[in-house]
């Protein structure tokens, strides 16, 4: 009895420290109808930016030109896409460096950002509105956008809605990393885990 009882506290236990030591848990938000994809995707660098699988570096801290660590994924048009990543910076000497965009490809530009200003804030690049205050080095956060072409694209951080944007029609993809907006500069450094694409 001794023997079963101490079994199943040590089963027990394992159990409860496999469960804490578990990766997060991906799941999308607004459910219902929603199809697993796995887009291809090209590495950028440009000026410092490097990349090493999903860690993403600006080793300097120049405010000009290109300085960028990126994927960029495939190309979608029509329907309703959603990413969902978490991100965690773990140094940023700089500032106002974009982690996330949704990419307006008919109109040869960024349509939708999101970024960091050493503090935590994390704002709309277009608008500068502020999402949240949880962009502290070392801390994990997740981000979910769900964009439905030609009427709008949502954003989430940590579940909650945070952001709605009206969307126009035509060709879009998704981009995350780090990367050097207009009035920004690094060093920074950004690890990003858990990366999920869906579609309806």
């Amino acid at each position: 009895m001794f023997t079963r009882l101490r079994t199943f506290t040590v089963l027990a236990a394992v159990g409860a420290s496999s469960f804490l030591a578990a990766p997060h848990a991906s799941a999308e938000v607004e459910p219902g109808g929603w199809t697993s994809v796995s887009p291809t995707f090209t590495v950028q660098e440009r000026g410092c930016g490097q990349v090493d699988g999903l860690t993403f570096t600006l080793t300097c801290s120049t405010a000009s030109g290109d300085q960028r660590a990126e994927r960029r994924y495939a190309t979608y048009t029509g329907g309703t896409r959603q990413f969902e990543g978490y991100f965690r910076i773990s140094s940023l000497s700089g500032t106002r460096i974009s982690l996330k965009q949704t990419f307006n490809e008919s109109a040869a530009g960024p349509y939708f950002m999101l970024a960091a200003e050493r503090g935590g804030r994390l704002y709309a690049v277009h608008g500068g509105d502020t999402l949240s205050n949880a962009g502290t080095v070392g801390a994990t956060v997740r981000v979910n956008t769900v964009h439905q072409v030609g009427t709008s694209h949502r954003t989430y951080i940590n579940g909650s809605l945070k952001h709605t944007y009206d969307s126009p029609g035509g060709s879009f993809y998704d981009k995350f990393g780090a990367y050097r907006t207009n009035s920004g500069n690094g060093p920074a450094t950004v690890v990003w885990s858990d990366v999920r694409f869906w579609r309806k």
